[in-house]
């Protein structure tokens, strides 16, 4: 979804003329496979960090075209909403300093995005649902104005017959929403990473994934809060996974392949098996057909970027034009700092690259439905999630994580070949959050159990926490007056 569209009104032959395509290009992406055309080289890391941008009340600031023209650089975009953005990595090779060289590129990069946001009058804030929204923000007025994201909500409810969005969310609260566009998704940004991978390994590589993505979110949860209610540790999944559902509500209750979801199961073969399954059981959702050639795969790209799987696989090429294939790790959020992202993402690099070593593969460590309840289960827990592991047996996340995975990830980074120091440093980040049960959700909920449901006050302290990159175990619970966030 990345890429911009033409027109947003379509007629029933361009279904058919896409359609045509997308079945070319798929066979294509087979048989390139099977030549063994795409990229083969080592592992290489890359990221996607959405934020919000603000006002002077801490509101959300519908301003992302003239910070764009601040920021200036091709690595930022805008997002569904004009009041969130998108900055990006270069891409990295896994191996020695790349952790630390990594944190050090991301902290400058939005070290500038502060700057400009600070020259059109706005802040800019990573965490994964604005404490300030309202669901007033999410109206098509405040949409970007790019075409692609006309024609998704065109789309979205025409396949709906119009029927409204239905949010539906029982956590420590309940929330039941009605909304008529797709501007909820706008509700949540996220911190992807991504991971290319050698062909002949990335269906292992998803599966690891997938596996790796309960203790993942349980560690990385920072949105408890959506329109001042108190839901699950990590709103963001059950808000995505609603507000783009495609058809009404006889369509949703079929199950299981949803476009926003966990995914229908582990990958046997190859990890080809997905964009097959895309062309087998997904409607063409947006139409655009291109003259680029299918080399190029622009059919099979656009396509696959409206199925938004927790972990996505996706084509792309390298700056000489050579395919490759990479997993995008979709299942955190933004913030609370870019400390806690590249510990975030040092867990995820070390656990994936060893569960790899699993006898059987990763999949055989536990079914794809244990997978998915874990991933669940810890989305609405957090770190108080007790998941099913090998063997059947249950077990409490924090001990899960302390006392295998991040052994486990400590002799994968290994594996890869990155600096020792640097994977010390960032695992002991995510070791001390978890021995503490403070991950973002937790922190945020200590601070309104100990100043009320004051949600400006809780940006302003997030704010102010997030500009010292200090991993949010160590933040403390002060609040931060209006005339002092100034400074932050």
């Amino acid at each position: 979804m990345g890429q911009e569209i033409d027109h947003t009104h379509f007629k029933a032959s361009d279904f058919t003329r896409f359609r045509t395509h997308l079945e070319a290009e798929t066979r294509l992406a087979r048989e390139w496979f099977q030549q063994g055309r795409f990229v083969h080289d080592d592992p290489v890391a890359g990221f996607e960090i959405e934020a919000w941008l603000l006002d002077r009340h801490e509101g959300p600031a519908p301003l992302n075209e003239a910070f764009l023209r601040q920021f200036d650089d091709p690595m930022a975009t805008p997002e569904l909403a004009a009041f969130n953005i998108e900055v990006n990595t270069h891409p990295h090779p896994l191996k020695g300093r790349a952790l630390g060289l990594i944190h050090r590129e991301m902290s400058a990069t939005w070290q500038r995005a502060l700057e400009a946001a600070e020259a059109v009058g706005a802040r800019a804030l990573m965490t994964g649902i604005l404490p300030t929204l309202r669901p007033e923000h999410l109206r098509l007025g405040n949409m970007s104005s790019m075409k692609r994201y006309r024609a998704l909500n065109r789309e979205v409810f025409r396949s709906r017959q119009g029927r409204p969005v239905r949010l539906d969310i029982a956590g420590r609260e309940h929330l039941l929403h009605l909304h008529r566009d797709v501007m909820l998704e706008a509700a949540t940004t996220s911190f992807q990473i991504h991971l290319q991978t050698p062909p002949d390994t990335a269906h292992q590589v998803y599966n690891a994934a997938i596996i790796a993505s309960a203790p993942m979110v349980a560690a990385g949860a920072n949105a408890p809060f959506l329109f001042g209610k108190d839901l699950w540790d990590e709103t963001r999944i059950p808000v995505f996974e609603q507000a783009v559902e495609v058809g009404g509500y006889e369509e949703v209750a079929r199950g299981p392949l949803r476009r926003v979801s966990f995914g229908s199961g582990y990958a046997r073969e190859s990890i080809l098996e997905c964009f097959e399954e895309n062309l087998a059981h997904f409607p063409v959702l947006l139409p655009m057909c291109s003259d680029t050639p299918p080399e190029r795969f622009p059919h099979l790209r656009l396509h696959n970027g409206t199925i938004w799987r927790w972990n996505r696989p996706l084509i792309g090429f390298d700056d000489e034009g050579r395919p490759h294939v990479r997993i995008e790790h979709r299942v955190l959020p933004s913030g609370p700092t870019l400390a806690d992202s590249m510990a975030n993402a040092a867990f995820f690099y070390g656990l994936v690259e060893d569960l790899l070593t699993e006898p059987g593969g990763p999949e055989s460590l536990i079914p794809f439905a244990a997978a998915k309840d874990n991933f669940y289960q810890s989305a609405r827990l957090g770190l108080a999630a007790v998941l099913q592991w090998r063997h059947g047996e249950r077990i409490g996340i924090q001990d899960l994580i302390l006392d295998e995975l991040l052994p486990r990830a400590r002799h994968g980074l290994q594996r890869l070949g990155l600096a020792r120091a640097d994977s010390h440093h960032y695992l002991e980040i995510l070791a001390e959050r978890v021995r503490s049960g403070r991950n973002g959700a937790r922190w945020q909920r200590d601070f309104v159990a100990r100043h009320g449901r004051d949600m400006p006050a809780l940006t302003r302290a997030l704010r102010r926490h997030q500009a010292t990159d200090d991993p949010v175990h160590q933040w403390d619970l002060q609040p931060v007056s209006p005339e002092d966030s100034e400074s932050c």
